[in-house]
């Protein structure tokens, strides 16, 4: 029976063989298929939360249930007391997320690489996720979702430093991803990235300086420019004067929130700062005083926002926008926080996510519940103008 097969064997090679020894007519390979991790992963609505101390982690959006108007929500993540929500937004595993840094360089990551936790947790530290610089940190996270995930040409980054200058990047030019990063605005000695948004080209961009000045101007006057390219004057500077805040108005019933380093502040209606040519020293945001001291902070808000004071002692004051009345732009704002002697405001930041322990909720009236600032006492609110 051997010999048999054998011969048959021969036969069949002889019938059916390659002429040159040892070819074969096919291919032996361990994977028929070039399957990369992300392939497997089923394309899901997640929501992304990232906190003001910089820990990230993605949920299932199936984990929110709808519920009826008035209710109390569900805490998307448990922080520590001296840390909060400072970004919450819903894609698709398969998005991408862009992170820039203070020194103008930018990082890829895909939402299904950010770790997965459950309500209770608190995340990943997001400097952990890059193969960062000595004292480099992540300060701008950009969600590409909706008409950004495809890297459209006719949308932009835009892109600001702390000594005036900005820059506008069209977004196709970050659709090659690079796990080292890439350098996306090339800075001067002694400059940093302080601010970057996503824009469509048909909107205005606002620069505040800690001198209390403001400059409002079209982001057309900023001509599109490639990856490696410097910028241009955004905003004309004094000595010893920085820009602190970059921020891309939406509409017209938005209002300016800014904050000083004694703990002043005020909100002026956006209809206020009036469009100006690039490159000028602005206008008055608020009345830079002794009183006053510089300004540490300006935001875009809303009359049902709430905010979050931060102080470089490590105390936080939570209060309502609605708490603080409109002002003028030329006035010198009321006391936001209340701050022992030696101690300074440091930032102001609006809060995106309400807590679920009902401080931040609504009744079943729809009637908000009685603010304090954290002793029982109600919030300042002393003018001086």
């Amino acid at each position: 029976m051997t010999t048999i097969i054998s011969d048959e064997l021969t036969s069949i090679k002889q019938e059916f063989g390659q002429t040159k020894v040892g070819a074969r007519r096919s291919t032996i390979e361990h994977n028929a298929m070039d399957l990369g991790t992300e392939d497997l992963i089923t394309p899901t609505d997640m929501v992304v939360t990232l906190s003001h101390t910089g820990y990230i982690k993605s949920q299932a959006l199936s984990e929110y249930r709808a519920q009826k108007r008035g209710g109390r929500g569900k805490q998307a993540t448990q922080t520590k007391e001296d840390d909060w929500i400072d970004q919450l937004f819903i894609a698709n595993t398969h998005d991408y997320i862009l992170c820039f840094t203070n020194k103008g360089r930018v990082y890829w990551i895909k939402v299904w690489e950010v770790p997965q936790g459950s309500r209770n947790s608190r995340g990943r530290p997001i400097v952990n996720m890059f193969p960062l610089q000595p004292g480099e940190k992540v300060n701008v996270v950009l969600p590409l979702t909706g008409a950004f995930r495809t890297f459209p040409p006719d949308n932009y980054v835009f892109m600001a430093t702390a000594q005036g200058v900005v820059k506008k990047t069209s977004l196709d030019e970050f659709s090659n991803p690079r796990k080292a990063g890439i350098i996306a605005v090339d800075l001067d000695e002694g400059d940093f990235l302080i601010g970057a948004a996503l824009t469509d080209g048909k909107h205005d961009v606002m620069l505040f300086s800690d001198g209390g000045k403001a400059v409002r101007f079209d982001e057309d006057d900023v001509r599109p420019m490639g990856r490696g390219a410097r910028g241009v004057r955004g905003m004309a500077l004094d000595d010893r004067v920085s820009v602190i805040a970059m921020l891309v108005a939406e509409d017209e019933t938005q209002s300016v929130l800014t904050a000083t380093e004694n703990g002043y502040g005020k909100r002026t209606s956006i209809v206020e700062y009036t469009r100006h040519g690039r490159g000028t020293k602005g206008m008055i945001a608020i009345q830079q005083s002794e009183r006053n001291g510089k300004v540490v902070a300006a935001t875009l808000v809303r009359a049902d926002d709430e905010i979050m004071l931060i102080t470089d002692k490590g105390v936080l004051v939570r209060t309502r926008v609605s708490e603080i009345r409109e002002m003028g732009r030329a006035t010198q704002g009321v006391t936001l926080i209340a701050l022992d002697e030696g101690t300074q405001l440091i930032g102001l930041q609006r809060i995106v996510e309400n807590d679920a322990n009902g401080e931040a909720s609504t009744d079943a009236a729809g009637t908000p519940p009685p603010e304090t600032n954290g002793s029982g006492d109600e919030p300042p609110a002393e003018e001086n103008t």
